[in-house]
């Protein structure tokens, strides 16, 4: 018995000593920094809470949380929406027409999000201001000019890139739906919208959980598609909470303080994903 527990635990070794080093100590090693007046060089000075308070009286900060609060809402609802929808077409069609609309919708989220900004760059900047002269439509003039369209710019790169990604995880669910239900709720006369109503949607439920915890995460995350796509301009208004932590680690070399909004983001979006799945879960139905 002790052999088993002993083998256990050197198999279990490399794991455990990857996650010390690649999560524990550099996390409390980034709480204590956020605690000093760190510039990537030094520490000279203990300084507490000093920086906690300076972030709340932050606007850039405060505007940044904002703006990517708005833009994760946005996305969330775009992202599942979308990729619901794709994952009931598909799973109505062909085998073979099925696996083509599978792989086009799923191909996005296979490039970088650095080359995805640029693509779409070139979309509003060269190929609506094309439209523009064509249709004599001003909603197509400087689409990255304005903070409006350029949280718009933003939601429609980054839902574009994970539609595909949150359809697969909606595909495997619906293919697991017994069809004797299906079948039985024909029977009985439900249409289409009936039987994905009552039927298809309440066994899904945990695909619900996955995804919004996964477009959740990833949109408080993005960092990339932002700098690429817009760079925060103009005057920082469309600036998300990464790219605010970022160039205030490597811009001005405010490394604790930069680790100081980094520990605050970590709280609230750690929050807001426990009570999405709290409640999430609530709604699952066993098949």
């Amino acid at each position: 018995m002790k052999f088993k527990k002993s083998t256990y635990w050197l198999f279990l070794l490399p794991c455990l000593l990857a996650i010390t080093f690649v999560i524990i100590v550099p996390f409390v090693q980034g709480i204590y920094y956020s605690l000093t007046d760190y510039n990537g060089f030094q520490i000279s000075s203990f300084v507490g809470f000093d920086n906690y308070r300076r972030l709340f009286t932050d606007q850039n900060f405060l505007n940044s949380l904002r703006f990517t609060a708005g833009f994760s809402i946005a996305s969330i609802i775009g992202i599942n929406v979308i990729g619901l929808a794709f994952a009931l077409l598909v799973t109505q069609k062909s085998n073979k027409v099925s696996t083509v609309f599978r792989t086009i919708y799923f191909m996005p989220n296979l490039i970088g999000g650095i080359i995805l900004g640029f693509i779409w760059q070139f979309i509003f900047i060269r190929a609506f201001d094309g439209l523009a002269q064509l249709t004599g439509w001003g909603i197509f003039n400087d689409w990255l000019a304005s903070t409006r369209t350029g949280f718009w710019g933003l939601v429609i790169l980054f839902v574009w890139q994970m539609s595909g990604y949150i359809m697969v995880i909606y595909i495997s669910f619906l293919n697991n739906v017994p069809k004797e239900l299906l079948e039985a709720s024909t029977i009985d006369g439900a249409n289409a919208w009936q039987r994905f109503r009552h039927v298809k949607f309440p066994l899904i439920a945990p695909a619900f959980t996955i995804s919004l915890f996964l477009t959740l995460s990833n949109a408080f995350k993005v960092y990339d598609q932002n700098m690429a796509l817009t760079g925060g301009g103009p005057f920082g208004s469309t600036e998300m909470v990464t790219m605010n932590i970022y160039n205030s680690a490597f811009m001005t070399r405010e490394m604790g303080y930069a680790q100081a909004k980094a520990v605050i983001f970590l709280i609230v979006v750690a929050t807001i994903s426990v009570i999405q799945i709290y409640f999430t879960r609530k709604r699952e139905v066993d098949l």
